[in-house]
This record gives structure tokens, C-alpha cells and sequence, in this order.
């Protein structure tokens, strides 16, 4: 996880909970920081730099088309 970049950043947890089960489904290496931080301390969001999506390089193409798939549906929307 040393190499890992930032796929994107949320402000609030329940903003990828689907997308945390797609990674997991499709068995992509990832991680969220801060995560546990923000969930003790949910108004110190900005102040931390929000919850940042951890993905390795390689993965990193495949996560943003799965976010951009998850926007672009209204049924499946990440804020």
C-alpha cells in the first residue's frame, strides 16, 4: 500500500458504500484514510482533507470508470 495514489476524496462515508462493494466484488486492492478518523470525528471532514479512495496505479483507470459508471446512474448516484 506504499505505492497506492488517490482515486478520489469524499466527505462522509455514506457517500461510497456502493462503491467500497464494487471494489470488493471486482477484487480491486484498495483502501479508504481517514476513514475511522471521520467516523469519531465526522465535522473535522475538511479539516482532514475528507476520505481519500486509495487504489494502486494500476487499478487506477479501472476505478475511475466504475465512478464514472456510478454517476452517471441515477439510480446508483455518489454525491
Amino acid at each position: 500500500m506504499k505505492n497506492f495514489v488517490v482515486a478520489a476524496i469524499f466527505t462522509y462515508a455514506h457517500e461510497f458504500a456502493v462503491l467500497r462493494l464494487i471494489l470488493e466484488q471486482r477484487g480491486i486492492s484498495h483502501f479508504f484514510q481517514n476513514e475511522t478518523m471521520l467516523s469519531v470525528l465526522p465535522f473535522h471532514s475538511h479539516a482532514l482533507g475528507g476520505i481519500r479512495l486509495m487504489v494502486h496505479p494500476s487499478d487506477i483507470e479501472e476505478v475511475n470508470q466504475i465512478i464514472d459508471d456510478l454517476q452517471h446512474n441515477k439510480d446508483l448516484h455518489i454525491v
